[in-house]
């Protein structure tokens, strides 16, 4: 008789313990429909492109938004992704105890390099399934920026990718983002 194995999924009260117990000390990991994945490894550019994108957007927001890089994010049903870049509402003060919730969160950004199908595919859909209003996605090998706008799970229904001129984010439509400036 074949024996069936079951994956044991993990509750994000669970992920907490294991990091607080240090079992994923020196591992790159995030949470996703509880399973602990291990995060791609990170070439120079894709640093490089985010810490570029982060100033950016300090500069055009300034305290209008709280910005996070590489930390996590905390979705229902036991997901704590850690996008590249979450633009979230201030004060920074109410993510002293806890991550950055959707309700809290004007939108997300992710550096694809090697990670661009799964950025584009099942993470876009993870995000549209939990209701992130708005989800950029710099593809640095096509030079491209995707946006994602208006989910309904299982992706986005509207899906549009720019090369040139200006993007408005949708949570603060005044402010005009040259989208070159994110591209090189």
């Amino acid at each position: 008789m074949a024996m069936s194995r079951t994956v044991t999924k993990w509750t994000i009260a669970d992920y907490h313990r294991m990091i607080t117990a240090g079992v994923l000390n020196d591992r790159q990991v995030e949470l996703i429909d509880g399973d602990v994945v291990d995060m791609s490894p990170e070439l120079p550019i894709h640093q490089a492109t985010y810490r570029r994108s982060e100033k950016i957007l300090a500069q055009a927001l300034g305290d209008r938004a709280v910005i996070f890089t590489a930390a996590p994010i905390t979705l229902p049903e036991n997901s704590e992704p850690q996008p590249d870049i979450c633009i979230a509402m201030p004060p920074e003060s109410r993510y002293d105890q806890r991550h950055p919730t959707p309700t809290d969160i004007y939108w997300l950004i992710e550096v694809a390099n090697s990670t661009r199908d799964y950025d584009l595919g099942p993470k876009a859909q993870l995000y549209a399934q939990h209701q992130i209003r708005e989800y950029w996605v710099i593809d640095i090998p096509q030079q491209r920026l995707w946006l994602h706008r208006q989910p309904l799970s299982p992706g986005y229904q509207s899906v549009v990718h720019v090369n040139s001129g200006t993007v408005a984010p949708l949570a603060f439509p005044d402010v005009r983002l040259e989208v070159a400036r994110w591209l090189n």
